[in-house]
């Protein structure tokens, strides 16, 4: 007769009291013939956990780096993967009131740079190396044609991915009111998707940078490709490092990667790149408020496997530091989780379709169920409301925005900038 997986492994019973204090939606675990629901009788939908190795239970030990880990590795599966990541952020407030009296003492150790170390020049080229260079043709399968590897905008029901990307574009267009007399700076390329569609849609000049030497190359043909040489400047320097002075600057979902202790620094920078009565476009994926100080500094799953040292701020933190540092305001902002999530799920479904080509490519099955693992509670955490996407416009002094912009000026500067707004829980994210 065979030995069930509980007797095995002492601490199972623990890790399940724990899981079983859930407050919404409940979890149907299945492993070796015994069934356990965790949460029966709360609110929100039920997922079915299917467990294929005891060595998970140990595993999640080490929280949601242990968790994915045992995924990766095919110790489990799950029938509704963003469904599980859904209802783990809109159960994470409970766990954030636990964690609250030991962050007096894990937040010093933190703030040493032990657990998450400052993102150094140097270091920051390696971390984006270790993600963005992990091939274009691996990028070019599941993003749309313009490349573009952030947040679309949905007008319509009816819109695909393509046609959210080129929203997206067009209201950073729109919004910067850019025209042929501007001189535009991006930080952060990507595969140069966002400054072409740019310089083609209202002919201002470009110079953007990346320290991703395989996005620096790309961006570089395609922008030779599209005419747009005279035009488009494709450099490879630290933000930090950037001098001059610019009519507008953008940067889409970039901020994540600076690391909490220099976002002060980031926005002082970008201040200073601005010409005065200029203006800056940031899209920021961001976190809930009062969760920020408790993960700022820790290790999670997808600043360890994806995006090594990634850290996402709260628009708290965004406002606290244009009010130290820069004499920048926000001009207008909106909240666009919903879209990031609709976002995921299209990369989602256009990963899952080219499984084949990944695996002739060279990108494993670990690979790929670690990728499709970051997709799912990506998109968990923006249906949950832990996470957010928000874009913002930031002017200097003497900034005068269009009429349609003026009106939602008064809007922004009323806007409570203590955690994203419109995200409700439904039944999370890069970074």
């Amino acid at each position: 007769m065979r030995t069930r997986v509980a007797r095995l492994n002492p601490v199972r019973p623990g890790v399940l009291r724990f899981l079983n204090g859930i407050d919404y939606g409940s979890i149907r675990i299945h492993e070796d013939g015994r069934v356990d629901l965790l949460g029966e009788g709360n609110p929100g939908p039920t997922v079915d956990v299917t467990v294929h190795s005891a060595r998970l239970w140990t595993r999640m030990l080490r929280g949601s780096t242990g968790m994915a880990e045992s995924y990766i590795l095919g110790e489990w599966d799950c029938d509704d993967l963003v469904g599980l990541a859904t209802l783990a952020g809109n159960n994470l407030e409970g766990l954030d009131r636990v964690r609250r009296p030991l962050h007096q003492v894990t937040g010093p150790i933190q703030r040493l740079g032990l657990t998450m170390p400052r993102t150094t020049r140097s270091r920051g080229k390696s971390q984006i190396a270790a993600h963005y260079d992990l091939g274009n043709e691996l990028f070019s399968l599941f993003l749309d044609p313009s490349m573009n590897y952030s947040s679309g905008i949905y007008c319509d029901p009816e819109d695909d991915l393509e046609a959210a990307q080129i929203n997206k574009m067009n209201r950073i267009a729109d919004r910067l009111e850019l025209g042929p007399g501007d001189h535009l700076l991006e930080i952060g390329t990507g595969w140069g998707g966002l400054a072409v569609h740019l310089a083609e849609r209202t002919g201002c000049r470009i110079t953007t940078t990346t320290i991703s030497k395989e996005q620096a190359e790309l961006a570089r043909r395609r922008v030779e490709d599209a005419g747009l040489s005279d035009r488009i400047e494709v450099i490879e320097t630290d933000y930090r490092d950037l001098t001059g002075t610019y009519d507008r600057l953008v940067s889409v979902e970039m901020i994540e990667a600076v690391g909490w202790k220099d976002f002060p620094t980031y926005f002082r920078k970008c201040c200073s790149l601005i010409k005065p009565g200029g203006a800056m476009l940031l899209q920021a994926i961001v976190i809930d408020d009062d969760a920020y100080e408790l993960e700022k500094a820790s290790r999670s799953f997808i600043s360890h496997f994806i995006f090594p040292g990634g850290c996402l701020p709260s628009v708290a933190e965004i406002s606290r530091c244009l009010d130290i540092g820069t004499d920048m305001r926000t001009v207008w902002v909106d909240e666009i989780g919903d879209d990031y999530a609709r976002t995921l799920a299209d990369w989602r479904d256009r990963f899952l379709a080219v499984t084949d080509r990944l695996e002739a490519l060279g990108y494993d099955r670990r690979f790929r169920r670690m990728w499709v693992l970051y997709m799912c509670f990506a998109e968990g955490g923006f249906r949950s409301g832990r996470n957010s996407d928000v874009q913002m416009l930031l002017a200097r002094p003497g900034f005068t925005p269009a009429a349609d912009q003026a009106d939602q000026a008064g809007q922004a500067a009323d806007l409570p900038l203590t955690q994203p707004a419109g995200n409700a829980p439904a039944g999370t994210s890069p970074a």
